[in-house]
């Protein structure tokens, strides 16, 4: 089962938001309430640690030449 990271929604702009773990199925709804306090809560995305799949380097698109990705997002 995965685990999942959700915080407490602070109530003012100064209140820093509690973080907490869960380990739920990927069939589970998300929490909507912190099951120790019942203050509302929101998952949090945590970004991921590759492609999924087992995809290496031999499987990955090549990077077009000549200054930019190709997307019009103006990398260099």
């Amino acid at each position: 089962m995965p685990t999942y990271i959700y915080e407490v929604i602070p109530e003012s702009e100064t209140e820093t938001p509690r973080r907490f773990e869960v380990r739920q199925s990927m069939k589970d709804a998300p929490l909507t309430t912190d099951p120790d306090t019942g203050r509302p809560v929101r998952r949090v995305v945590i970004g991921g640690t590759g492609l999924m799949g087992g995809g290496g380097a031999a499987t990955a698109p090549a990077r077009p030449t000549g200054g930019s990705c190709g997307s019009g997002c103006g990398c260099h």
